[in-house]
């Protein structure tokens, strides 16, 4: 007899518990218990894979179709600081205490009959948000994967469409060591006779052929859809339709202007089952959210949080700051995973941080500061760095930002990247408002 739990946290120290390994590449496992449980959508599907814009895509998709009068769920993974982020219902994240009778539901379908089946943190939470999707009345369900496509949990669901975003090297160990190897993985969530929509201009060719391949409807940038614009505003062609005069997106940076277009595709595609107007595109693209994605929070000095975390996404960042104007000194605090490729991305932004913030985070899987900031000065020695650059280690990034605070002036700015838990750990109280102590002297 099983103990009840009765708990948000009870049921993830459960999932923590149940498998040696926190990835476990294969669907077999948790197809398995999907189809004991009877999972089902009795909606249109749009699976977001792509190793940078998946969330940004994800919450364009989200915004648009709530413009346009239909109910949706979102699942995104990982949170920032709290679980139940990962799942959104009609815009809303949903209330832990919804979650349980579906973990309870996961539970009793993976230990069926003493049939006992082995499944990870994230394969026992995904079926369980699943479930709660299934069971939300939506009309139209995202997903978003959460690594690679091919052997993901996310990809036990037939979706009705699927979009594959910017595709870099990440996560190598696991999805092979150049884009090509990744672009193959990533290309397993597309379906025979259904659209995909690749939105990274440079698609890898392996993306292109699995298309054909598989005869799924191929909507590719630059060939199927495209997008032009000056300073005010931008437009986009499709197929079959057009946009003129949009605003921009309220999510910030260049590169949302291609997960933009993506999504527009996406509509278009489905635009039989899931009809959007133009009022509800330019409505949904002015009001989406998404917290770290180059957020920019206004202070003295200002907060620019974003969670890049490998060479592709801090290159946009970077590109980001640059574009933002002129500020006497950038702060960074900076936390990373110890598999991440960290010489491009440290090199990359380097020349813009005058002070780095290097900090350990609360996962065994991080790199801890002090061994960020060997890297650093390793680095700083080939390239023979002759900037002043101040460097520093701190225990969790609320300590890094509260040092960098202390050290800068009110017309500084400070960014803060790295990984996800770099950022959620400094929104773990909400959203900092700074306030340099130099405003009071």
């Amino acid at each position: 007899m099983q103990t009840k739990i009765h708990t948000l946290e009870g049921w993830l120290r459960h999932c923590e518990r149940l498998h040696p390994q926190n990835i476990d590449m294969g669907l077999e496992r948790v197809r398995e218990v999907a189809t004991r449980m009877g999972l089902r959508f009795d909606c249109p599907v749009i699976t977001v894979a792509g190793t940078n814009g998946k969330g940004s895509t994800c919450a364009m998709l989200e915004a648009v179709a709530e413009q346009a009068g239909f109910r949706t769920g979102v699942y995104t993974s990982p949170h920032l600081v709290h679980f139940e982020e990962r799942c959104r219902v009609h815009g809303e994240a949903v209330n832990a205490s919804d979650l349980i009778a579906h973990f309870e539901a996961v539970e009793s379908a993976r230990t069926q009959n003493g049939n006992d089946v082995s499944l990870t943190y994230f394969e026992f939470t995904t079926l369980a948000i699943l479930r709660l999707m299934s069971h939300s009345l939506l009309d139209v369900a995202i997903l978003e994967v959460g690594l690679g496509g091919r052997l993901d949990a996310t990809n036990i669901i037939d979706a009705d469409c699927a979009i594959i975003t910017s595709i870099d090297i990440d996560h190598t160990e696991y999805l092979g060591p150049d884009r090509e190897s990744i672009g193959r993985e990533k290309a397993g969530i597309m379906r025979t006779g259904r659209p995909v929509v690749v939105s990274d201009p440079m698609a890898p060719q392996s993306v292109i052929d699995h298309a054909r391949e598989m005869g799924a409807d191929l909507w590719r940038f630059g060939h199927d859809f495209n997008f032009s614009g000056d300073k005010q505003q931008w437009s986009w062609a499709g197929r079959g339709r057009r946009y003129a005069g949009l605003a921009y997106p309220a999510l910030r940076g260049a590169n949302q202007l291609v997960n933009a277009s993506g999504v527009l595709a996406a509509f278009e595609a489905l635009r039989t089952r899931l009809p959007v107007t133009a009022q509800a595109v330019r409505n949904g693209l002015a009001l989406v959210e998404l917290p770290g994605r180059f957020q920019i929070v206004p202070g003295q000095p200002a907060l620019v949080l974003d969670v890049a975390h490998n060479p592709h996404s801090v290159a946009a960042l970077t590109a980001n700051l640059d574009a933002m104007g002129y500020f006497p000194a950038t702060h960074a605090v900076f936390g990373a995973m110890a598999d991440k490729d960290l010489a491009p991305m440290l090199a990359k932004v380097g020349p813009l941080v005058d002070h780095w913030y290097f900090t350990d985070l609360p996962t065994p899987r991080a790199e801890t500061g002090a061994v960020l900031q060997q890297k650093w000065n390793a680095l700083q020695m080939v390239s023979g760095g002759r900037r002043q650059v101040t460097s520093s280690v701190h225990a969790d990034p609320v300590q890094a930002l509260q040092a960098a605070v202390a050290a800068a002036d009110p017309a500084d700015r400070i960014v803060v990247f790295g990984s996800f838990y770099t950022v959620g750990g400094v929104l773990i109280n909400g959203i900092p408002r700074l306030h340099a102590k130099h405003l009071d002297a």
